[in-house]
């Protein structure tokens, strides 16, 4: 079984990287036709006029003859605007689409980068709806992912969880002697900044960690003594942060999107064996159990955060078996071998 991964997509991200991993695991041979946009940008999609150039030229590169021949094309995230070129590469081989969000949905629902009936709103929604409509099979997320991604007119939606790179996010986390609340992750509506800094103003005897930056930033500058910040930490080095925190901050904003997705930072803190809490969502509860694998509370209640992580610092016992109903949860659901049997078997089924 042969599988070209294709696409400007972002090599690094880690859908793509673990996605790739997952495969190969499952011996599925995989070789890459990927042309170069995004790498090296924090916030590809506050990317301008140059970008706009380098993905023309990148489409017209992906049209040149694939490096190896193969039995399946699957386009990489975000790889939204490279199903023309994938479908005549592909040539009538089934063709996979790995979105993991739609671009309205990002940058006009979530984000507000642009008016819901602005011009540029409008030419995302059109972009979505032909990037879904194009393949054989998308492949979503989650269950309610899935659902809002057939509503765009996916033909065919099948599910697989996003899981960890276990190359790196390893079990290792000791309860620490200095409870942290860790957060990382971009500074966008969706994780729920503001009922983070709340809870953090609201419960002053916590340290909270905040690692990351982008759109909501500006939110730090008054942040309580309580917060520290950093812009930026390694990519290979993040089990070292989670390793060393009392618990681990999911999201916890209020937009569908935030009610559809399990972020890859839940799954990380999973697979290191760390305890997590997060909202209360149909996307967590597809995984998740609260009081057994996380603790799960309302989105935008800084009060109830409060209470769940008051509970945690002050209950060893309860943190050590939420941290182990975790990585039990991710490794019956998410781990590399479950995920690379099922993405084996989609592709499998279209052959």
């Amino acid at each position: 079984m042969r599988v070209l991964y294709f696409g400007t997509y972002e090599r690094d991200y880690p859908r793509n990287a673990q996605v790739i991993a997952c495969l190969r695991k499952a011996g599925v041979e995989v070789s890459e036709r990927h042309v170069s946009v995004w790498e090296g940008r924090r916030h590809k999609f506050a990317a301008g006029p140059d970008t706009a150039v380098r993905l023309v030229r990148a489409e017209l590169r992906l049209l040149e003859r694939p490096p190896a021949d193969f039995d399946v094309l699957l386009v990489g995230y975000p790889g939204h605007l490279d199903l023309p070129a994938a479908k005549r590469v592909a040539r009538g081989r089934p063709l996979v689409f790995n979105p993991l969000v739609s671009l309205f949905d990002t940058l006009v629902e979530d984000r507000a980068r642009f008016a819901r009936g602005s011009l540029p709103a409008r030419a995302l929604r059109l972009v979505d709806r032909a990037a879904f409509r194009a393949p054989d099979l998308v492949v979503a997320d989650t269950e309610a992912q899935a659902a809002f991604f057939r509503t765009l007119g996916a033909r065919r939606v099948e599910v697989c969880l996003v899981g960890a790179e276990e190359r790196v996010f390893t079990p290792g986390w000791q309860q620490p002697a200095d409870f942290t609340c860790l957060f990382v992750g971009k500074l966008i509506p969706l994780h729920g900044l503001e009922t983070i800094l709340d809870a953090a103003r609201r419960a002053p005897e916590l340290r909270f960690h905040i690692v990351g930056s982008g759109q909501l930033e500006s939110l730090l500058r008054d942040r309580p003594a309580n917060v520290e910040r950093r812009e930026w930490v390694d990519y290979e080095r993040l089990p070292d942060e989670l390793h060393q925190c009392g618990c681990a901050l999911g999201i916890f904003g209020t937009s569908p999107k935030a009610r559809r997705v399990i972020p890859n930072k839940v799954f990380q803190a999973l697979a290191c064996g760390v305890p997590v809490v997060t909202a209360e969502t149909p996307a967590a509860r597809e995984l998740l159990r609260d009081g057994e694998s996380a603790l799960l509370v309302p989105p935008a209640d800084p009060d109830a955060l409060v209470h769940a992580l008051r509970r945690l610092a002050a209950e060893p016992e309860l943190a050590r078996r939420i941290a182990g109903g975790g990585l039990t949860a991710y490794r019956e659901r998410a781990s590399e071998a479950i995920l690379g049997a099922r993405w084996r078997t989609l592709i499998a089924e279209l052959l």
